[in-house]
């Protein structure tokens, strides 16, 4: 997954979410269904993000993190009126299933289930996202904040819950709805404009764009600070899993490394050493090739410098570049 290369489709799929809007499917994300009296608490205990001053129709990404504070996974919420419903990455869905299950205790009003199978999720991307609302006729979404949502019908496709937010650092929306309505949904999207995007030019593009992947830049080496995730963080909500160190961190300012974009010269390897001169300075941990040339995510020390400066990758020449999907501000 930390590898893409991409083919003449893919990159006409990748300038289209840069200047128009391309179409994901996604649906072989997990789907995980948060119910219970105490679902708002019990996510609020679990993650970085304050789940408590959440209304429905309202949504946020959050952070699942190890009592050390160390990357599980990134994911989307979405309150509804009955439950929660978190957009997990592929990779991590049996896993969180399993690790949400093992903090549910006897008096917990909590219930876990796994609508992955039942359920479709599309994304669409790029400036000309609203556009295609518009021509759905389902416009009033348009400039509400970041992980609003509400079920609208696209038909014959009826329960089609679309959010804001595409899940990359690109404007548009995500749609989840019954896998019955599947064939429906894409093809309206498609007539209304939208360029199909393949897995790979999707994680092509997440690599151009810096959204962290599981297995590559959400491990158990990083914390959600070093990756860049600050907009998933509250720093006012109080106790929850690995909130000790995160708030530590903070206050002290003591991150030692972030995360980056690195534009290369030429092909590297996952895992290859960032260098200054004879010095490593960190890790490639994603890698992909576009039409644009070579180009990295990287972990790369605090102390060793930031945007604009000069690498080795292996055996490869690269600059450090800003990625827009992170940030590496103190708030």
């Amino acid at each position: 997954m930390p590898t893409s290369t991409i083919d003449d489709k893919d990159a006409a799929a990748i300038q289209a979410a840069r200047v128009g809007v391309a179409i994901c499917d996604r649906t072989a994300w997990g789907r995980i269904k948060v119910a219970g009296d105490d679902r708002f608490n019990f996510l609020h205990n679990q993650s970085t993000n304050n789940f408590q001053i959440l209304k429905p129709g309202q949504g946020c990404d959050t952070v699942f993190v190890t009592s050390t504070a160390r990357t599980i996974d990134l994911a989307t919420a979405y309150v509804r009126e009955d439950a929660v419903i978190l957009l997990v990455s592929p990779n991590r869905r049996q896993y969180l299933m399993e690790w949400l299950d093992k903090y549910i205790f006897y008096a917990d009003k909590v219930e876990l289930s796994d609508i992955t199978e039942y359920t479709n999720t599309f994304s669409l991307i790029g400036p000309g996202s609203d556009a295609v609302l518009e021509k759905l006729g389902i416009g009033e979404l348009i400039g509400q904040p970041y992980g609003s949502h509400k079920v609208y019908t696209i038909a014959p496709a009826e329960g089609v819950r679309i959010a804001v937010g595409s899940g990359l650092a690109a404007p548009g929306y995500t749609f989840t709805f019954p896998n019955t309505d599947k064939e429906t949904v894409w093809n309206k999207l498609l007539e209304a404009g939208a360029v199909e995007m393949s897995d790979r030019a999707w994680d092509a593009l997440r690599i151009l764009q810096g959204r962290p992947a599981p297995d590559a830049e959400l491990t158990d080496d990083y914390n959600p600070l070093e990756v860049g995730l600050w907009q998933t963080i509250s720093f006012t909500k109080g106790c929850y899993i690995g909130q000790e160190t995160i708030a530590r961190l903070n206050t002290y300012k003591g991150v030692k490394q972030h995360l980056f974009g690195i534009r290369l010269s030429a092909p590297a390897a996952v895992g290859s050493a960032i260098a200054v001169g004879d010095e490593k300075v960190g890790k490639l941990t994603s890698y992909t090739e576009t039409a644009d040339g070579y180009f990295g995510l990287g972990y790369i020390r605090t102390k060793a410098g930031g945007v604009g400066l000069k690498v080795k990758v292996g055996e490869t020449e690269g600059e450090v570049i800003e990625i827009p999907f992170v940030s590496h501000d103190y708030p």
